[in-house]
């Protein structure tokens, strides 16, 4: 997968992908900071992903109204109520962020909530390197897909 330099992408330079961080203790934090730095990730070399930690659900929504963003990943942990607070505001976004739960008890009910509500995938910490990759680039993916249809029917009208 390519980083495409787009103003409409959620990137903050060419080369580089957004993603927001929601409740994460600075540990999680460089964790997810070391499996997007990996050399050995097939993405490294093609995409830096810039991750910015905000505190609460407010100040992620205030960043994603900013500008774009592609992926928002909330921990259910820690602000157990954010994700869903997220979910709700994204509806009235043109460019809605694919929000991924994180929770270290990430069983089936909460994978039955989470997907119901409209979250685009749940992780289970501790993080497993590949999983985390394979979640946030197929839904960087499925944003940019969504959003690249949404400025083709703004071209049309």
């Amino acid at each position: 997968m390519n980083c495409t330099p787009s103003a409409e992408t959620g990137m903050a330079s060419p080369h580089t992908a957004t993603v927001v961080l929601v409740g994460f203790v600075e540990r999680d934090q460089e964790r997810l900071q070391q499996v997007f730095d990996c050399p050995d990730c097939a993405l490294a070399t093609k995409c830096h992903w810039a991750l910015q930690s905000k505190p609460s659900a407010a100040a992620a929504l205030a960043a994603v109204r900013q500008a774009p963003v592609p992926v928002v990943l909330c921990d259910r942990d820690l602000e157990p109520l954010a994700w869903k607070e997220l979910l709700a505001q994204f509806e009235c976004l043109s460019a809605p962020p694919c929000l991924i739960v994180t929770s270290r008890l990430a069983d089936d009910f909460l994978w039955a909530e989470a997907l119901n509500l409209g979250a685009y995938d749940v992780l289970a910490r501790p993080f497993e390197r590949a999983e985390v990759i394979r979640s946030v680039s197929m839904a960087r993916f499925h944003w940019l897909s969504r959003n690249s249809g949404r400025a083709a029917a703004r071209a049309v009208a």
